[in-house]
């Protein structure tokens, strides 16, 4: 694995967003580096959904500080083309195969091996299936194969194991690994205790 080519870091002081005119969170504190994961903790409706979304620049910050550096240099917004973002709706298209979606966002991102990421998140078997037929749990493995594809250095990923069996979380948890292990840094929410390597921020209802 080569490291990223860019060094990005990612840093809130009393951040806040809000949804539907509502405060939803507020006073977010922490820092990230190159190779550290945050992992989201919290109930439904504590806000781990819209804080990624803000982070992803698809919702407005509300109050407080975000800040985002590439190689020590400080920029104004999250730095587009250094971020992937997994909501937590599959994003696949219905009546794509498990492999067409994965060459369409390959073409669409300049590139990528979809035979390595089909291999990566165990969907060889079902890479000629038509997305519509596929379970949810399958349908989450290639929305995941897009990481690969695209070699951002930024994940924010939202539940990604939802609806995956226990062998499929593991696969998960060595994607994530080898990005961290990349220099990478990750913002994960997830009901899944992902262990003492990661930084931990509670949302309260």
């Amino acid at each position: 694995m080569s490291p990223y080519r860019r060094a990005i870091s990612l840093a809130a002081e009393n951040a806040g967003c809000d949804r539907a005119g509502a405060a939803i969170v507020r006073g977010v504190t922490f820092s990230l580096g190159p190779g550290e994961g945050m992992q989201l903790f919290g109930p439904n409706g504590s806000g781990k959904s819209s804080l990624l979304s803000m982070f992803a620049g698809l919702i407005d910050l509300a109050e407080g500080v975000v800040g985002w550096r590439v190689d020590g240099a400080a920029v104004e917004a999250a730095p587009e083309a250094g971020v992937f973002f997994l909501g937590h709706e599959a994003s696949v298209k219905p009546a794509l195969t498990a492999e067409e979606n994965l060459r369409f966002w390959a073409k669409a991102s300049g590139g990528g091996d979809v035979d390595a990421a089909l291999a990566a998140v165990d969907a060889l078997s079902f890479r000629h299936l038509r997305a519509g037929r596929l379970s949810a749990g399958q349908k989450r493995r290639v929305d995941l194969a897009r990481a690969l594809l695209v070699d951002r250095e930024v994940w924010l990923l939202d539940e990604p194991t939802a609806a995956i069996d226990r062998d499929g979380v593991k696969i998960i948890r060595k994607l994530i690994d080898d990005h961290l292990a990349r220099g990478g840094i990750a913002v994960i929410a997830t009901h899944d205790d992902l262990g003492d390597g990661f930084k931990r921020l509670e949302l309260a209802r």
